[in-house]
C-alpha cells in the first residue's frame, strides 16, 4: 500500500545563507552551492559557474555544509521560462572540499526512517508542474518552504522505494549513455568545422595574413542619446548583441531602430561583418543584410570588393581567431576589444577572390551538413529526455494508483 501524506510529514527544509559577492575569493576548497549548480536536466554540477568562499567559512558557516547524498531543491527561477524551479538534485562529489548552501536553495533533511532519499528526489522531480503553479514574483519567481513541504506525495514501503529507484536508475543510466554519445557527436561535428576553417590558414603559401584594418572600413559602434529615442522607428535598424544568431545571421527586432541622420550612431553597410567586442558574448560574429546602426558593444568591418565577406565571417568564427579575441580581451571582469585591438587582429585569406569564393562554398556545404547532423542529434537528445520523464511518470504514478 502507498501512503498518502505531505512532504512535511516526512522531512524538514533548511534554506541557505545569503553569501555576498564580496565574500568570493579567486580560488579555495570551499564552494558556494547556488541555484545554477542544479542543472535543468536534474544533475548536480558544483563547478558550473563556480564561486569560491574563504576556507575558514567551512567552520564559521558549518550549519550550512552539504554532504554527498544531501537532497537540495531550487526555490527561485526566472519568470517566463523557468527551468529549475522546484527541481531537486542529490549532492555528489564533495570529496575533500567544502560545499556551503546558498540562499534560495533548500536542503531537505531530518527524513523519517521510512524514507529512501533517492526515491523522494525522483518523486519531487515529477512534481515540477505543481511547483511552477505556485511560483510568485516579478522577474524572478519563488516558492517558499511552506510551498515545498505542503506538496502531497504517495509513499510506498521502504523496500518498494528501493526497488523503484533501482529500476529508474538502470533505465536512466542507459538513456544518459545515449545522450552523452549524441553530445560527443555534436562536439566532434563543431570541432571538424572549426578545424576545417583553421586548417586553411596553416602552411598554405597561397594564403596571406591580413590585419582587420587591411580588409576594408572598420567602425566602432555607438548608442543614440536618450533624447533622440522618441524618433525611433523612422530610420535605420539598430543592432544590439542579443540580435546575433548562432548561424551568423542578425535578427533585427521592431524596437531596434535609430533616427535617420543621427550623429550619435554609425552605419554599417549591408554585408558587413559585425562582432560583439565587450561582455559575456564577446567574439560572437554576424553579417547584416541591410544598412544598419549598431551599439557601442559592437565593432564592424565593411570589406573591400577584393575580399569575400562570408569567408571573412567564417575565419572570424574559427578557433584561432576566437582564441586571439579572448587573449587580447584580457582577464578583466568585463573583457573588451577596443578599436586598436580590433583593427590589429589577424585574418588569413587567399589573395585571389575566386579562391576565396571556392573556399567559402566548401565551408558553406560543410556547415550545412554539420547543422543537419547537430539538429538530428539535438532532436534525439530531446526525445531521450522526454523518455526519462515518461519512465518516471510510469513508475511513480501508475504503481501508486
Amino acid at each position: 500500500m502507498w501512503e498518502s501524506l505531505k512532504l512535511g510529514d516526512i522531512c524538514d527544509l533548511q534554506n541557505g545563507f545569503a553569501f555576498k559577492s564580496k565574500d568570493y575569493v579567486e580560488n579555495s576548497n570551499t564552494l558556494n552551492i547556488r541555484m545554477s549548480n542544479i542543472r535543468p536536466n536534474g544533475n548536480f554540477d558544483p563547478l558550473h559557474n563556480v564561486k569560491y568562499l574563504p576556507d575558514d567559512y567551512s567552520e564559521t558557516y558549518a550549519s550550512y555544509r552539504l554532504f554527498d547524498g544531501d537532497l537540495i531543491i531550487a526555490m527561485t527561477d526566472m519568470a517566463g521560462d523557468p527551468k529549475i524551479l522546484g527541481k531537486p538534485t542529490l549532492v555528489e562529489g564533495v570529496r575533500e572540499r567544502t560545499f556551503l548552501l546558498n540562499q534560495r536553495v533548500g536542503k531537505l533533511h531530518s527524513f523519517s526512517e521510512k524514507v529512501f532519499v533517492p526515491f523522494i528526489s525522483y518523486y519531487l522531480t515529477s512534481l515540477k508542474d505543481y511547483y511552477k503553479s505556485l511560483g510568485a514574483g516579478g522577474l524572478q519567481i519563488n516558492i517558499s518552504k511552506k510551498d515545498i513541504l505542503s506538496a502531497e506525495i504517495k509513499l510506498p514501503p521502504l523496500v518498494e522505494q528501493k526497488r523503484i529507484v533501482a529500476k529508474i536508475d538502470a533505465a536512466f543510466a542507459e538513456i544518459e549513455l545515449q545522450i552523452q554519445t549524441a553530445k560527443k557527436t555534436i562536439t566532434l561535428s563543431e570541432t571538424n568545422l572549426s578545424n576545417f576553417i583553421d586548417a586553411k590558414t596553416a602552411g598554405d603559401s597561397n594564403w596571406t595574413e591580413f590585419k582587420v584594418m587591411d580588409l576594408g572600413v572598420i567602425q566602432t559602434g555607438s548608442t543614440p542619446k536618450t533624447s533622440q529615442k522618441d524618433n525611433y522607428g523612422e530610420g535605420f535598424p539598430f543592432i544590439k548583441p542579443p540580435h546575433f544568431n548562432s548561424d551568423g545571421t542578425i535578427t533585427i527586432v521592431d524596437d531596434g531602430l535609430t533616427p535617420k541622420g543621427s550623429k550619435q550612431s554609425r552605419i554599417a553597410a549591408a554585408n558587413s561583418v559585425l562582432m560583439v567586442c565587450i561582455g559575456a558574448t564577446i567574439g560572437k560574429v554576424g553579417v547584416n543584410d541591410v544598412d544598419a546602426c549598431f551599439n557601442q558593444q559592437i565593432n564592424s568591418l565593411t570589406p573591400s570588393e577584393e575580399f569575400d565577406v562570408e569567408l571573412i565571417y567564417w575565419q572570424m568564427r574559427g578557433r584561432r581567431f576566437q582564441s586571439d579575441v579572448l587573449y587580447k580581451a584580457g582577464q578583466a571582469t568585463l573583457p573588451i576589444i577596443n578599436k586598436s585591438k580590433w583593427q590589429n587582429l589577424s585574418i588569413f585569406l587567399p589573395q585571389s577572390k575566386d579562391e576565396q569564393i571556392k573556399i567559402r562554398q566548401q565551408l558553406r556545404e560543410l556547415n550545412t551538413e554539420t547543422e543537419k547532423l547537430i539538429a538530428n542529434k539535438a532532436k534525439k537528445i530531446d526525445n531521450l529526455q522526454k523518455l526519462k520523464s515518461a519512465i518516471l511518470a510510469k513508475e511513480l504514478q501508475s504503481e501508486a494508483a
